[in-house]
């Protein structure tokens, strides 16, 4: 519990720090789910966040926590898109140099964004995982300092501040339903939003086709397990060994549910016909999930976390002709 209420003070911090520097992004009621489920549903829109995710605030909250001489040296960051992107701003925004690090696979609309900030962008790796071991090979190579995208108690604590801007928006929230890969998002919001209130329910939902941290959870370790491919890129790929996330995920999460594919496409389907935006897979995750859980979420108050909305056209195309949608 120490932990956890660590975590939760160190966000609160960071929403202080960042202020005037990122988007306090709105909620909003989402008439789907709600007529669906007979609840109350309401999304947090971090697909407004500059580089269109939450993967912002823990990348500043990160650099301006730096030492100068550590800054100045540079950084190296490992990323599966929105991360890289997020860093590439706010190395610009700060003026910190530094390199970033992409799986090879990386979504195209997420590479596009890195590179328009002008960043020094470097393909290695199949997945997130083999992007993430390369990187600290090249930081250590260059004594420059590596940004993790969760495995670093700032980048969580700047997650966070995504859950002090919904204890003001959006109080007396009975469910939070949330996107998880390596665990930072959930790990920062979740910790402020359970010290402030132990009632609440966090759902941590994941694509069955690669729940790396719900095997990780029930096997109380990091484990390694068989992927296919998803349309929740930014969920994807493995977790590198002493993550932190683990164990306050453990904590935090009072559940885990698993969604298909075909509900990840049915859920960004939906958005786009509802909402006249496009969101990616992994922010289509939570939705998937809450329909999973249709019985448990009646006359409930859930908030649902769209995290990013950075995703590539022909993505977009599978996902609707998977949801039997014509574009």
């Amino acid at each position: 519990m120490k932990r956890i209420e660590a975590t939760a003070e160190a966000a609160r911090r960071a929403h202080e720090r960042l202020e005037g520097y990122v988007v306090r992004t709105p909620v909003k009621a989402y008439a789907p789910l709600s007529d669906a489920l007979d609840a109350e549903v309401m999304l947090k829109l971090e697909n407004l966040q500059h580089t269109g995710s939450f993967k912002m605030r823990g990348a500043l909250n990160r650099l301006m926590t730096l030492e100068p001489a550590v800054r100045e040296r540079g950084v190296v960051v490992a990323s599966s898109g929105n991360h890289g992107a997020a860093c590439a701003r706010a190395m610009q925004d700060l003026g910190v140099e530094g390199t970033i690090v992409v799986p090879e696979n990386v979504s195209p609309a997420k590479l596009d964004v890195i590179r328009a900030a002008g960043a020094d962008v470097r393909l290695k790796g199949a997945d997130g995982f083999e992007s993430e071991r390369y990187a600290r090979e090249l930081a250590v190579s260059r004594e420059q300092f590596y940004l993790s995208p969760y495995n670093d108690p700032e980048v969580v604590a700047g997650q966070g501040s995504i859950g002090v801007e919904l204890l003001e928006q959006l109080p007396g929230i009975d469910v939070a339903i949330i996107a998880v890969g390596g665990g930072g998002l959930l790990a920062g919001t979740a910790s402020v939003l359970k010290t402030a209130n132990p009632a609440i329910r966090i759902i941590a939902a994941q694509p069955e086709a690669s729940p790396v941290m719900a095997r990780s959870v029930e096997a109380g370790a990091i484990v390694t397990v068989a992927e296919t491919p998803t349309l929740s890129d930014g969920t994807a790929g493995g977790i590198e060994a002493g993550a932190i996330t683990l164990d306050l995920v453990t904590a935090l999460a009072d559940r885990f549910v698993l969604v298909s594919e075909y509900a990840i496409a049915a859920a960004m389907a939906q958005f786009a016909e509802t909402e006249a935006s496009f969101i990616e897979g992994a922010a289509a995750v939570p939705l998937a999930a809450a329909l999973e859980l249709a019985d448990e979420l009646e006359g409930q108050r859930v908030m649902a976390l769209i995290c990013g909305g950075n995703v590539a056209a022909d993505t977009m195309e599978t996902a609707l002709a998977m949801a039997g949608v014509t574009p």
